[in-house]
């Protein structure tokens, strides 16, 4: 299966005074750190090769994980550096470390779907960038993306157009190629690079039919803490 580039730099400035003192990352659910969770799931569903973007406090994410061999994986990791460089920038370094294609998703998602399924999608599409969404309807966070006949047709974070019903899922698969225009000198969004795709109609479509799961705000990790709990009998 192919590497996944877990992005676990931010700031996580949503979460203080919760991540004052601590990365997103190693929240405690459950009574242990997030990481443990997500890791532990992608091996369960065939990942086997991980590489961790990490800047803000990576020492110790880096410190908790080690080489990844305690969940059956390969962990590599990529820093920012002396600056931050955006999810996109940061991507854009990872993806030194790797060949070909490789999926994208955040640190703070937990995703209990068909990576296989959407790998294989992806191979089939011929397009550079395969996007996982789902039709949220505004429900768990502002919908951003309008999808046609397996195509993103839109991706527009503070659209309040009616048509866009849909939500970026928080996984990608994605060629190493597409970031090959973008300066990593310059700090850059990932968002910038699937608006880019998106204009050249070059991103196909994934929908996912169960929510997504995150521990961006208290009520995510609420309710995250709680679907592990139920899921892994915990």
């Amino acid at each position: 299966m192919l590497p996944v580039v877990i992005l676990a730099g931010g700031l996580a400035t949503r979460l203080y005074p919760v991540t004052l003192e601590i990365p997103k990352s190693l929240i405690e659910i459950n009574g242990t750190p997030f990481i443990h969770h997500q890791l532990l799931l992608l091996k369960e569903k065939g990942v086997s090769e991980v590489v961790l973007c990490v800047g803000h406090m990576g020492e110790e994410i880096e410190s908790f994980v080690g080489d990844g061999s305690q969940y059956g994986l390969h962990v590599r990791y990529s820093y920012d550096g002396n600056f931050l460089l955006g999810t996109g920038g940061a991507v854009k370094k990872a993806s030194e470390l790797l060949e070909g294609a490789f999926m994208i998703q955040y640190g703070d998602s937990y995703l209990d779907v068909d990576y296989e399924s959407v790998e294989q999608s992806f191979r089939e599409c011929n397009l550079p960038i395969l996007m996982t969404v789902y039709h949220n309807r505004n429900t768990f966070d502002a919908s951003n993306v309008q999808m046609e006949n397996g195509m993103i047709v839109k991706y527009d974070k503070n659209s309040l157009d009616p048509a866009i019903q849909y939500i970026d899922y928080g996984l990608l698969v994605v060629k190493k190629t597409i970031f090959e225009s973008y300066i990593i000198e310059q700090p850059f969004d990932l968002s910038m690079v699937l608006s880019d795709y998106v204009k050249a109609k070059k991103i196909a479509a994934y929908e996912i039919l169960d929510r997504f799961y995150e521990i961006g705000s208290i009520q995510g990790i609420k309710d995250t803490a709680e679907y592990i709990r139920i899921r892994n009998h915990i």
